[in-house]
């Protein structure tokens, strides 16, 4: 039989009133033993297959969960929406993922057609500010949690990683193995590249003589990694840096590549380099990239948890969950052991436990 019977069609098989099969489907005990397996029966012939998507919408509910992420093609953004589709799933709700790709136009879309399918909230790593976005949402019930950047106190709950911190930690290691001409690669218009950025200014300033040149990105890949790379290969080794700090490690990659293709420049030898995120290339590149690592999994599983969270308040308490990030020190940093040896010990802490709002 048909397999896109309708619930009308079911009644007339069953020659019962279209209420009463929903009343077998949603409340059972209504409905005697009798009509319920005359039912059940005509459900079965026909192939019937109940559309949860279309009742949940008719309640306003739903088990769907959105989430934003800036670049999915990125190892780092796809490890997130992994560990939350597994927290997701073990609580009966799926994750459906939109990319923004850094565009804050293409963000404002995917945060409307979440809305319009009526999510039970929203995860995002927002590309600018969506502050008013965020209020609007709560308003109509949507609760959201920010991912990879910290909240304004009181408006939504969020998890992240102290970046500034990790960009210190950076710049501070490059320094330790006695570079003082340094470069940041990146792109400061995003937030969370900025604290990085930050944090590396400030373990420049605490060594005289230390220097900090900004080399602004086309983007966060590999292709504007090697772009910056290339610029850098042309210039004479008395005006290169001394050592480079890549925001992510898909920069790094980039860099590593123009700087090596010519085998004119000896890394770490002549240039130290350093990415972050920590990411699987990272790890098995031949040469292994040192990198700052971030706790993907548990970014992704919290963020669900604090989403369960704004639900169970109706979205009157919020809560703030800061990550330290690790120093992984590789062989692409001089001095550096041949396995990785993780500086600092993981740490998760509560930055802060917002007042309820109403």
């Amino acid at each position: 039989m048909s397999q896109t019977a309708s619930i009308k069609d079911v009644a007339t098989h069953a020659k019962v009133a279209v209420g009463t099969v929903s009343n077998v489907l949603n409340y059972p005990d209504r409905v005697s033993q009798r009509t319920k397996e005359r039912v059940l029966k005509s459900i079965a012939e026909l192939g019937f297959v109940r559309n949860d998507a279309a009742r949940q919408l008719r309640a306003g509910q739903s088990r769907t969960i959105g989430l934003v992420v800036l670049d999915v093609g990125n190892p780092f953004f796809s490890s997130v929406a992994r560990a939350a589709e597994d927290a997701a799933t073990a609580m009966g709700s799926v994750v459906l993922v939109g990319d923004s790709g850094q565009d804050a136009a293409r963000e404002a879309h995917y945060m409307d057609l979440f809305q319009e399918q009526r999510v039970q909230g929203l995860l995002i790593s927002p590309v600018c500010d969506v502050s008013e976005r965020i209020d609007t949402l709560r308003e109509r019930g949507v609760p959201t949690v920010l991912v990879d950047q910290l909240a304004d106190e009181g408006r939504c709950s969020s998890v992240s990683v102290d970046d500034e911190e990790g960009g210190y930690l950076a710049a501070r290691h490059l320094l330790d193995i006695g570079r003082r001409r340094l470069a940041f690669v990146g792109s400061p218009s995003i937030r969370q590249v900025a604290h990085r950025l930050k944090g590396a200014q400030r373990a420049v300033s605490e060594v005289e003589g230390a220097s900090i040149e900004v080399l602004d990105s086309a983007g966060q890949t590999v292709l504007a990694g090697r772009q910056v790379g290339n610029k850098l290969v042309e210039r004479e080794p008395g005006e290169r840096p001394e050592a480079v700090f890549c925001s992510n490690d898909l920069l790094a990659l980039g860099v590593m590549q123009s700087l090596t293709m010519l085998r004119t420049v000896r890394i770490p030898e002549d240039v130290a380099l350093i990415g972050y995120d920590d990411i699987d290339f990272a790890i098995s590149a031949v040469v292994p990239l040192s990198s700052i690592r971030q706790p993907t999994e548990a970014l992704g599983r919290t963020a669900v948890e604090l989403l369960a969270e704004e639900q169970e308040s109706g979205g009157t308490k919020h809560r703030a969950v800061v990550f330290t990030p690790e120093l992984g020190v590789r062989k692409r940093t001089a001095g550096a052991p041949t396995s990785v040896e993780f500086v600092r010990f993981l740490s998760v802490q509560n930055a802060h436990k917002c007042d309820p709002v109403g």
